[in-house]
């Protein structure tokens, strides 16, 4: 295997891969601006710099030369490389800022000629807290600027399309935009205007920049030239807790980030996941907080009015004791594989035959690429159980039928949507995260937690299994799972008095699974399941092969047990 030696210490490597790729995957910070490993390689910025040499050989017999004491004879290059295009060879040896005065120098003058003509915006700018820019000119740059004449101006708070706002005076001119547009989204929408310091991305005259996947630009934008229309000035990155998390728009399982701060998700940006959506996500999913923060059910329903959560489920199992044998029991594609599991051990309990659950397949609505004709995250679990998949006319079908006297629908609010008319003349029992017009008819509406209020296993279009974690607090959160939950620095110091606190935030819900052992132990059914430590075991034991690599941790982190001591903490 061939070697390369950087900063005097030598690396095996195999293929040509990338420098500045090979340094990064190694833990070997080296500041960089232009280069993305998705996209074509410009060198626009000349931050990547290093010294490049080749072990010195023998003109005449072609031997690898050494030195008195032993060490290889290096033959440097006249000039700094830049690593980002430099593929790896074997006998190269690497200087990066750390062994090289003149590299650090080098970086520190790029460093100076950007800020020349770039604003002082960092207390104002979105970015702030997560701009390489401003990160790397703490670690790299020069200590302060020798330019003290007025900066270029350029246009400012242009919106480039419905979701994308470009402050021109920002841009670095790295290009990301430009290569996303054309190499990875295909839009081929932007393109650089104008010469010399005058230049920024633009559209064509008269058009927009509306591309599904404009809101990638941001992401990977390396300073604060394109911000999000629906977050500006809205939170600081470090007043937000970032939380790993599946998106649940459809069945591509595309791997996200939840912003959340105060109990309230501001914001979604994908995260990476190379088997799945790589680094990329479609703008309407991440815009979709509302799924998460608005028109939530909290506390249990009975035909519309308020009631106490014990005595809800107490009717919610007479209701089932009532009807049992003639309960029309539908799963949820939208719920994670252990609720799925658990409405399943209660049907079966209730004598029930078959399990349906509806399918919200609409051919033609996917893009062939991270949107999918499968509008649900989690249909495969439903078929894994053996659901049977219902379109939402079948289930209107039954409904209508005598065969039952009861619908108990796990999480189905896009159905309940369209079906106010349909549920005269049976009685109903749902798990539901958003108010519907119907549920006004539902006799028992039970509040359902979703992906990121309890845990649980989502498995994509691929087979893929992927696992939620708890992103945020409920009003029925133990003890334990608070430990669990992560939280922002402005968070975990909040206290009752702070007016940017709102307690409403704090939803009462229940993941479905937990409601379900609730009701059977109502029911006199033998389910002990308090937490999802207990569930979860029993899942993956009938699943083993396909849950085989899916673990959950329920150890707390040290630093939050702090945290249950200030006023944010659950009522317990």
């Amino acid at each position: 295997m061939a070697t390369v030696n950087i900063d005097g210490k030598d690396y095996e490597f195999e293929g040509r891969p990338s420098l500045l790729q090979f340094c990064l995957d190694k833990g070997i910070e080296i500041p960089y601006f232009c280069y993305h490993k998705e996209m074509s390689t410009p060198t626009n910025c000349r931050m990547c710099l290093i010294d490049l040499g080749f072990h010195a050989r023998d003109r005449a017999t072609g031997d690898f030369q050494f030195d008195e004491e032993g060490k290889p004879v290096v033959n440097w290059g006249r000039k700094p490389a830049t690593s980002c295009n430099t593929n790896l060879g074997p006998g190269m040896f690497v200087k990066t800022h750390r062994t090289s005065p003149e590299i650090k120098t080098a970086q520190e003058g790029v460093l100076e000629y950007m800020l020349a003509n770039h604003p002082l915006d960092c207390p104002i700018c979105d970015q702030a807290g997560e701009c390489p820019l401003q990160i790397w000119t703490y670690k790299f740059g020069p200590e302060g600027s020798r330019f003290e004449v007025q900066k270029v101006h350029k246009p400012k708070r242009i919106e480039l399309g419905p979701r994308v706002v470009m402050d021109g005076e920002r841009c670095i001119n790295c290009t990301r935009c430009v290569r996303f547009a054309e190499e990875i989204s295909g839009s081929n929408q932007l393109t650089i205007i104008n010469r010399g310091d005058k230049n920024l991305p633009s559209t064509a005259p008269g058009e927009v920049f509306d591309d599904p996947y404009s809101m990638n630009t941001i992401d990977i934008c390396p300073v604060g030239a394109l911000t999000s229309k629906q977050n500006r000035f809205k939170a600081r990155v470090w007043e937000m807790a970032r939380v790993e998390a599946i998106d649940m728009n459809d069945s591509t399982g595309t791997n996200i980030n939840l912003w959340v701060r105060d109990n309230e998700v501001i914001r979604i940006t994908p995260r990476e996941n190379q088997e799945i959506n790589k680094m990329w996500m479609p703008d309407a999913h991440r815009l979709n907080t509302a799924f998460y923060n608005e028109n939530r059910v909290s506390g249990v329903y009975q035909k519309g009015e308020a009631v106490d959560f014990s005595a809800g489920i107490k009717s919610a199992a007479k209701l089932l004791n009532d009807n049992k044998g003639k309960t029309l029991f539908v799963g949820s594609a939208y719920a994670s594989l252990e609720s799925n599991y658990m409405l399943k051990e209660l049907a079966e309990a209730q004598g029930a035959t078959e399990i349906f659950y509806v399918s919200h397949l609409e051919e033609g609505f996917g893009d062939n690429w991270l949107i999918q004709d499968d509008r649900t995250p989690n249909a495969a679990a439903c078929e894994q159980l053996a659901f049977k998949a219902l379109s939402l006319q079948d289930l209107q079908k039954k409904l209508s039928s005598d065969a039952y006297s009861l619908l108990y629908a796990l999480e189905n609010d896009r159905s309940f949507a369209a079906m106010d008319g349909e549920l005269d003349g049976i009685a109903v029992i749902a798990h539901a995260y958003q108010h519907q017009s119907s549920f006004n008819k539902v006799d028992v509406l039970l509040p359902a937690a979703n992906a990121i209020e309890g845990e649980g296993v989502y498995i994509n279009f691929k087979g893929m299994p992927q696992k939620s974690q708890l992103a945020r607090q409920i009003k029925q959160m133990t003890p334990e799972m608070w430990m669990r939950v992560p939280k922002s620095r402005l968070d975990k110091g909040a206290v009752i008095k702070d007016n940017w606190r709102d307690e409403a935030n704090i939803f009462d819900v229940l993941p479905s699974w937990l409601l379900i052992a609730q009701l059977g132990r109502e029911l006199g059914l033998d389910m002990p399941y308090e937490k999802h430590g207990d569930i979860f075991p029993l899942v993956k034991a009938q699943f083993a092969d396909l849950l085989e690599k899916v673990t959950f941790s329920y150890k707390a982190p040290k630093s939050a047990f702090k945290s249950t001591q200030l006023d944010f903490a659950p009522k317990w």
